[in-house]
């Protein structure tokens, strides 16, 4: 992989020199921190091939690997069965989310010895390795919530490296000083929220946050104020799913006349109950304001076995929004939030095809994250399997300055870096904006928009012009990297 060696002038102002004209041989994406998964794990990953479903019926004939069943032997899900793993119920019932659990969990699928965190020396001992894993759950904050799929593609033969558990299993040993400016709620949404379950910054778009749960919860959660259960550094201030809160932003999104775009979120929509997920559709479709929405959700990601499961009626629902909004006139569409391609199996292979086949538009957000997907490689395995399942790789976020995730953290650079090389080794369309949720409220910029990019300090500067109201009217906003080593 190539990379950006001599910056020339460490504090640039537009216009810049193109990223081309800087490539060279030294790697700024920090591949060394991405995970290499055993040969056993690899060979679980193999035969994701799309299948041809036309003529088939969302629980009929699956094919692939029961990869669940390839872990250790003395896993709880070794016996599991197709049917039973594809089952919501049974996810729901065998989600992971308290210590007891999840260390139960581990003491069935950890070896005796695994390796340590990449750039710690030496080997850990089992019971190393989960107090580890207490003492990232005391200083982090999000509490732990894993889905059985998501468990069953992780590489436990050295899970501190794996680049899936890194997202939702804090340990202690990789997290890093906070950088000073970090903040709980860094991008501002408490202060840009007219009413409860309403974020408003844009002119015609608003964000809905009706639920505060999601299926997983990911240590870098930038809505980490207020989803999730309460952990010892933060009380959350919930926004949880109640009919007043619900009729109070129906009201608000009506009454504004500019409004025409609206994001539901949390929390997750997946954690939704199928007849509130359809209300909320059917709500926007008639308001004569709103020309376009969409559901966030990680589920596709995460739980895709959902979409399989016959007898769960929410998938139903969802199809069932976005067929009355192609016929209503307005544009809907589902965004999910794939980081890796170890993340995507046949299961994903096949959800993905039963929601394109009924006409939904889906597209993925990623967030850029430091041992996880900070190289050109993965990102680039990662876009083009989202592009053979028609999902569009939409944005990849620089991770953001949220309190606790450091150690998640990349330059800048790493996000300026990726974006130019991988500009042109897929088609257009499928490739993503890279791009910076400006902390204090500034909204989402193109990385390469900055206005000023110091690289000793590592601070970059950007305008908002869009955003006017509340004092943001001429402001620069700034983002900092990641403190360096000797900070």
């Amino acid at each position: 992989m190539s990379s950006i060696s001599n910056r020339g002038l460490q504090i640039l102002h537009r216009p810049v020199i193109p990223y081309s004209t800087r490539l060279s041989q030294r790697n700024t994406t920090r591949s060394a921190y991405t995970a290499s998964p055993s040969a056993e794990f690899q060979s679980s990953m193999a035969g994701n091939l799309p299948m041809d479903m036309s003529q088939l019926s969302p629980m009929s004939h699956l094919e692939g690997p029961e990869f669940w069943r390839q872990l250790p032997s003395s896993s709880p899900f070794r016996d599991t069965t197709q049917a039973e793993f594809l089952s919501w119920r049974w996810s729901t019932k065998n989600v992971v989310e308290t210590k007891e659990k999840l260390y139960e969990f581990t003491d069935s699928v950890v070896p005796d010895e695994i390796p340590r965190a990449r750039g710690i020396p030496g080997m850990q001992t089992r019971a190393e390795f989960e107090g580890d894993i207490s003492g990232g759950i005391r200083a982090s904050t999000m509490s732990v919530r894993v889905m059985p799929y998501v468990l069953s593609r992780i590489n436990w033969a050295d899970p501190a490296n794996c680049p899936i558990f890194r997202q939702f299993i804090p340990l202690k040993s990789t997290m890093m000083k906070n950088h000073p400016q970090l903040k709980l709620d860094s991008l501002h949404e408490q202060a840009d929220s007219p009413v409860d379950g309403i974020v408003h910054r844009y002119p015609d778009k608003a964000l809905f946050l009706p639920i505060s749960v999601c299926p997983v919860y990911c240590v870098f959660c930038t809505r980490s104020y207020g989803v999730g259960a309460d952990t010892v550094l933060v009380t959350k201030g919930s926004f949880k799913l109640a009919r007043k809160r619900l009729e109070g932003a129906f009201a608000y999104i009506e009454s504004q006349e500019n409004l025409k775009d609206i994001v539901v979120s949390g929390g997750d929509a997946y954690y939704l109950p199928h007849h509130i997920l359809e209300e909320i559709g059917d709500r926007l479709i008639n308001m004569k304001n709103i020309e376009r929405f969409r559901f966030a959700t990680k589920g596709l990601a995460v739980a895709p076995n959902r979409f399989l499961d016959s007898s769960d009626p929410w998938p139903d629902a969802l199809i069932r929004v976005a067929e009355k909004a192609r016929r209503a006139g307005k544009h809907f569409a589902v965004h999910t939030h794939f980081n890796h391609p170890n993340e995507i199996s046949w299961i994903t292979e096949k959800a993905a095809r039963r929601l394109t086949q009924a006409k939904v538009t889906i597209r993925n957000q990623s967030v850029l994250l430091r041992g996880v997907n900070d190289n050109v490689d993965t990102m680039s395995a990662l876009i083009r399997k989202l592009a053979k399942m028609d999902i569009q790789p939409y944005y990849v976020y620089q991770c953001d300055m949220v309190d606790r995730v450091e150690h998640f953290r990349t330059p800048l650079q790493t996000a300026l870096d990726m974006e130019s090389q991988l500009r042109g080794s897929i088609a257009g369309f499928f490739m993503p904006n890279f791009v910076v949720d400006l902390p204090g409220g500034g909204g989402k910029r193109l990385a390469c928009s900055f206005e000023s990019y110091d690289r000793d300090t590592g601070v970059s500067t950007f305008r908002a012009p869009v955003l006017t109201n509340k004092g943001k009217e001429g402001k620069i906003y700034k983002y900092y990297d990641p403190l360096k080593p000797s900070s």
